[in-house]
């Protein structure tokens, strides 16, 4: 008998827990229903909403932030021209991130001339190269991921952060899965290098 004070508490808890989703749920769907109607205050609410974490994503793929804004700015209008495809109950974020790897991906291919590459050697990470990597800010990654050659951040992104298979990376950029393979070991090399770059000047200002 002890318990059913702890056991009643946890219920309303849990009962409280989902009429808030209930509840947020049916604003998304609101949401989403007046953006598939166009009604520019929905469009400005999704768009500010979702502002900050796509920016994330556009800015590992571009060289710089006005690029990133291109590929977000681009990448909001294919969510507002295809918000009727989708599907209530799914993950909202993840479908609108998905629409911006996607853009950027185009970016990429309006905008650089591909070419066939060999595989290198990978070499593993040294101690020194982990320990540069941990003194790193993470603003300090982003701007070596962005220092990058657009073909090795796209796959560094893709695979790394994306989460991408080297198959679907050859398929969505048109290349071959071993140039893939060698654009992402190529990626780490240069970022490794950077960064460590980075860690040295560290030392030294210290």
């Amino acid at each position: 008998m002890i318990w059913e004070p702890v056991n009643r508490a946890k219920a309303v808890q849990s009962i409280v827990f989902m009429e808030i989703a209930l509840h947020l749920n049916h604003e998304e769907n609101n949401l989403i229903q007046a953006c598939v109607r166009r009604e520019r205050w929905a469009q400005k609410a999704l768009y500010e909403e979702y502002y900050s974490a796509m920016m994330g994503v556009c800015l590992r793929f571009a060289n710089n932030q006005d690029e990133a804004l291109d590929i977000l700015h681009e990448g909001f209008i294919k969510v507002f021209n295809h918000i009727g495809k989708y599907n209530a109950g799914t993950s909202l974020n993840a479908w609108i991130r998905r629409i911006m790897v996607n853009t950027a991906i185009d970016y990429y291919r309006k905008n650089i001339r591909r070419r066939t590459e060999d595989i290198e050697q990978a070499f593993d990470l040294s101690t020194q190269d982990a320990d540069a990597i941990s003194q790193c800010s993470e603003k300090e990654i982003l701007e070596a991921i962005q220092q990058l050659t657009p073909a090795y951040r796209t796959v560094f992104n893709l695979y790394v952060i994306e989460g991408y298979s080297h198959r679907e990376i050859a398929g969505m950029m048109n290349i071959t899965e071993s140039t893939s393979r060698s654009n992402l070991v190529k990626a780490r090399f240069k970022l490794r290098a950077l960064l460590a770059g980075r860690y040295d000047g560290h030392e030294e200002e210290e």
